[in-house]
């Protein structure tokens, strides 16, 4: 794999574990072990039965913990310090077969782009929370859950979409993340005054 490749499915990976880790890094797994996608550098390691495995029942927590209002909040709040090392975490495995400094590269991107989603993820959701009915956060929340698959798959398949994606997501949030906290600041400010 060149390294525009292994640059596009790091980038990729670690936007979509921002999101969802445990659907990124199964999906990975699976890709790896059935459907023989050959890996680049150390992420071999997810291919893994125990791996796999333990994703797979993580994942199916963080999906019914993630469909209930406020227990998501929780739940992305402690996953802040678990999204983001693992996103930098996946693109220094992709770059194991580069050069130290690519390696290094690759942990600030991977952690960025993990930080990128997550921060996104994490203020859209306390901005829907505030929401008394629970479709909408149900429905945000499944969204996640296709757009993180849905990056791996692209971030595998079309590395160099996916790159440009991620480019323009990052970009995105950082335009956007001040105006969804002060939007949460203003409603919380609200709660306040009417209680």
């Amino acid at each position: 794999m060149g390294l525009i490749s292994t640059l596009g499915l790091a980038l990729g990976a670690s936007w979509a574990s921002g999101l969802r880790l445990y659907a990124a890094v199964a999906a990975l797994g699976l890709l790896g072990r059935f459907a023989g996608l050959d890996l680049p550098g150390e992420l071999a390691v997810l291919e893994t039965p125990w791996v796999i495995g333990l994703a797979m029942v993580l994942l199916v927590v963080e999906f019914v913990a993630d469909k209930v209002p406020l227990v998501d909040s929780t739940w992305d709040a402690i996953h802040t310090f678990i999204r983001i090392p693992a996103g930098a975490a996946i693109a220094a495995l992709a770059f194991g077969d580069y050069d130290p400094q690519w390696q290094a590269a690759a942990v600030l991107l991977g952690g960025g782009a993990a930080l990128s989603a997550h921060g996104s993820k994490a203020a859209t959701r306390l901005a829907v929370n505030t929401s008394p009915e629970p479709v909408s956060n149900m429905v945000v929340s499944t969204t996640e859950d296709g757009l993180a698959i849905g990056a791996v798959l692209m971030a595998v398949f079309l590395p160099l979409v996916a790159l440009v994606l991620v480019g323009l997501a990052m970009a995105v949030s950082v335009w956007l993340l001040p105006r969804i906290v002060r939007a949460v600041r203003r409603q919380f400010h609200r709660g306040e005054t009417h209680t």
